[in-house]
């Protein structure tokens, strides 16, 4: 389960609109608690670093890796995983996404369609290293 702080989820919405029609990417900051419930209390935007027609793939380069490590240390929190949007597809990670993975992140993808923000999702490797659906729950302040 993973549970994504309002504020965060609209720069991930308004990164999505705004790189549009390419795909965008960054890093998610939070903690993971006893429960395994992952709380995103941050994100890094990155630029897309793919060589070429960035409309259907993303890359991070090593050095917003890096720095990602850098902003998690900084702050005391764990670096959760990534987002990237999918122009003008579904919210369902692609085999390219698949590959690429790693173990432990998870994967939100934004879905916009003519920016237009469809659907925000989130995925995880299972130990088959095939991604299965995280449920996304609404934030409850406290």
């Amino acid at each position: 389960m993973i549970i994504i702080e309002p504020r965060v989820r609209q720069l991930m919405i308004e990164d999505a609109i705004n790189t549009f029609p390419d795909e965008c990417c960054g890093f998610l900051f939070g903690r993971e608690e006893h429960d395994g419930t992952r709380l995103i209390l941050d994100i890094l935007a990155v630029d897309n670093s793919k060589e070429g027609d960035k409309r259907r793939r993303f890359e991070i380069s090593p050095l917003d890796y890096m720095t990602a490590e850098q902003h998690a240390l900084d702050h005391d929190w764990t670096l959760l995983g990534i987002y990237h949007s999918h122009p003008n597809h579904p919210a369902i990670p692609s085999e390219h996404d698949r590959v690429a993975a790693q173990p432990f992140f998870s994967y939100v993808i934004v879905s916009v369609l003519e920016k237009e923000v469809i659907t925000l999702r989130s995925w995880i490797l299972n130990d088959d290293r095939q991604f299965e659906e995280e449920q996304i729950i609404d934030y409850q302040f406290s």
